[in-house]
């Protein structure tokens, strides 16, 4: 199953910090994800929050808790253009604290319409994507130092799971959501294997001592049911900019 986009435009979305937006009628399925708006520096951002508990954890490239270990908040902010912070992680935990995000959490930002998210889901496996295809190319280019951090345009992937995952299945759901991401990209027409501050965080249940699922490559059950929500996903907002 298939669930398109859910994202609205309407004029009168909430504008006051940490309001959900309203117009916004279907939930991220199986997710619990909320989208919300603040008011920050004199623009008017949004970001999306999965409020997991107790009993998740993740694996991650975010700014914010990355890496593995145990994550009760996924948090997907999006900021300026040109954005001028250098402390992101800092600015993330301030966004995360303002919503009452408790726990350990990731967080992840982008200067992307967080509002245009997509989000696909596939037997219980369910990926949200926020794309920013602005700045955007191969991830094999010859070296290029300009001495400044790359501009968050950023394509952003959260995949929420319902089984738990081992260490090892955690790392390769993460390699199968980029192939996957990849994969989109390309069927979209983009000449590109992304941008230079992409990032993934996979969410799933801790398992018991020793258990989980031991894979989460593109044939297995579940890395299969992963790439083709990630795809999914990731296609219908790459189509948007193509």
């Amino acid at each position: 199953m298939i669930a398109g986009p859910t994202t609205d435009h309407r004029s009168d979305v909430p504008r006051h910090r940490g309001c959900p937006i309203r117009s916004v009628r279907v939930r991220l399925p199986e997710q619990r994800g909320e989208l919300l708006a603040r008011h920050e520096d004199g623009l008017d951002l949004h970001h999306l929050v999965w409020r997991l508990g107790p009993g998740w954890r993740g694996c991650s490239s975010a700014v914010l808790g990355g890496g593995i270990g145990p994550r009760a908040w996924i948090l997907n902010a999006q900021v300026p253009g040109g954005y001028p912070r250098l402390d992101p992680d800092r600015h993330l935990a301030e966004i995360a604290a303002a919503e009452r995000l408790t726990g350990p959490g990731a967080g992840l930002m982008t200067a992307a319409d967080v509002t245009a998210y997509t989000v696909a889901a596939d037997e219980g496996v369910t990926a949200t994507a926020t794309c920013g295809l602005g700045v955007r190319g191969w991830a094999a280019a010859p070296a290029e130092d300009t001495g400044e951090p790359p501009r968050p345009g950023t394509v952003n992937i959260v995949v929420v799971l319902p089984t738990a995952l081992s260490d090892a299945a955690l790392v390769n759901a993460v390699a199968t959501a980029t192939e996957a991401k990849v994969q989109a990209l390309l069927d979209a027409g983009l000449d590109c294997s992304g941008t230079p501050t992409d990032a993934v965080c996979i969410a799933a249940p801790s398992p018991e001592p020793g258990a989980g699922e031991p894979f989460a490559g593109p044939r297995s059950r579940w890395g299969g049911r992963l790439a083709r929500a990630v795809h999914a996903a990731v296609l219908e907002g790459a189509l948007r900019q193509s």
